[in-house]
């Protein structure tokens, strides 16, 4: 058996880079001419000029509040205009916020399969799925990348939990697939009883965190747990492979780290949001902004999969605070940097008592940052906040690389 899904994980980078930029060409201009609202927001674009990076990120952002909005104000048109085709399926998450079953010429149109392979699940065992089946698609997202492998599934949903734990006592699955939560309550629940699951060697988590301590826990138990990064709208993003550096990004995305607030492209190593761009035919979203933080890790995985790597989730990037009457979003401290673009990093912190806050923009301390310098960067925060803002100065290196832009002390 491969130890890799297939021979694209190994590519060398400048293969997967042109064939990725080729397909974002493609993407960009069937997008255009297939969902009515990356036609008007692309109105103005060339998509046979859409072929870098560099040009990718001058395309807008699309936010979920925007699919939202665009769902609940053009009923007319199917998902607010932006599914390109008829889907199979149409899932709701809450919101209520509608996300199709993309169409795929292959089995797995959400590309699990990929995640569930590097977890070591293969074709013939059975795997119990703890994902809900009702109105969401995660246990759909994985049957139908279980099928694509050749491996059997159990719909087990979530809840239920004593008739869950029966079907495993008598099925025996080599796996489980679901929340990290769930699969603890059942583990804990068999040794309560003095059941024997030593059958279940394998477990591919999502939906929630999974710290270190939780993953030993497990181990303990004889279950080598990985996990995916995954969403109903884009599918699989990223995923864990037995190196445990990271998560390697999946073959069938093109992603982005943002500075939180904007749609600008950070460096390897900076913490940002996630921005994804999918090459789904079915539903083609264009520079997705996930709203959750990470950051790429620097060289390939000692796993031998060659493309870029996730650091894990870090967080939230919907960054705000309200000061004053008014609020304040790390999108106008992005234009702070924007307008600046000396500083590297910047930090708006807001501390105080209520009706006694007090805003201080702090930045680290680069070359030649003169008394004028400093009045003009106080002077665009204050334009940007509409707030009274003083800056403070701190050593270079002092602010983390953890992405905030905003910080409420109060």
């Amino acid at each position: 058996m491969s130890e890799f899904f297939d021979a694209l994980e190994t590519r060398v980078p400048a293969a997967r880079e042109a064939a990725l930029m080729a397909a974002l060409r493609a993407q960009v201009a069937h997008a255009q001419a297939s969902s009515p609202a990356y036609a008007e927001l692309l109105a103005r674009v060339d998509a046979a000029g859409i072929n870098s990076r560099t040009a990718l990120a001058t395309l807008p952002l699309t936010r979920k509040s925007s699919l939202a909005a665009a769902q609940a104000a053009r009923r007319a048109l199917r998902l607010g205009g932006y599914a390109a085709g008829r889907p199979l399926r149409i899932f709701q998450s809450p919101g209520p916020l509608y996300e199709p079953e993309p169409a795929s010429d292959g089995a797995d149109p959400w590309r699990i399969a990929r995640a569930l392979h590097a977890a070591g699940i293969r074709a013939g065992q059975l795997v119990h799925v703890g994902f809900s089946y009702h109105l969401t698609p995660a246990g759909a997202m994985m049957e139908a990348g279980l099928r694509a492998l050749g491996a059997a599934s159990f719909p087990g949903g979530v809840g239920n939990t004593e008739l869950q734990l029966q079907a495993m006592l008598d099925l025996r699955p080599e796996a489980y697939a679901g929340t990290p939560s769930l699969l603890r309550i059942l583990l804990e629940k068999a040794a309560d009883g003095g059941h024997d699951l030593s059958g279940l060697r394998r477990a591919l988590l999502s939906g929630e965190a999974c710290p270190p301590a939780l993953r030993a826990w497990f181990a303990e138990r004889g279950v080598e747990a990985y996990q995916c990064y995954a969403t109903a709208d884009l599918g699989l993003i990223a995923y864990e492979t037995a190196a445990r550096q990271g998560l390697v990004v999946d073959e069938g995305v093109i992603v982005e780290i943002v500075r939180p607030g904007s749609g600008d492209p950070l460096p390897d190593g900076e913490v940002g949001e996630v921005v994804v761009t999918t090459l789904s035919p079915g539903y083609p979203l264009i520079r997705f902004a996930t709203g959750d933080l990470s950051a790429m890790l620097p060289g390939a995985s000692p796993c031998g999969r060659s493309n870029q790597r996730l650091r894990g989730w870090l967080g939230r990037a919907d960054q705000s605070a309200k000061v004053r009457g008014m609020f304040v979003h790390a999108g106008q401290v992005a234009e702070v940097l924007k307008r600046h673009p000396e500083l590297h990093r910047a930090r708006l912190v807001v501390s105080g008592e209520l009706a006694r806050d007090r805003v201080v923009l702090q930045i680290e301390a680069v070359s030649g940052m003169p008394q004028a310098f400093l009045d003009g960067l106080m002077q665009t925060a204050r334009d940007l906040t509409k707030l009274r803002v003083e800056v403070e100065v701190l050593p270079s290196g002092s602010l983390p690389n953890d992405g905030l832009l905003i910080e409420d002390r109060r």
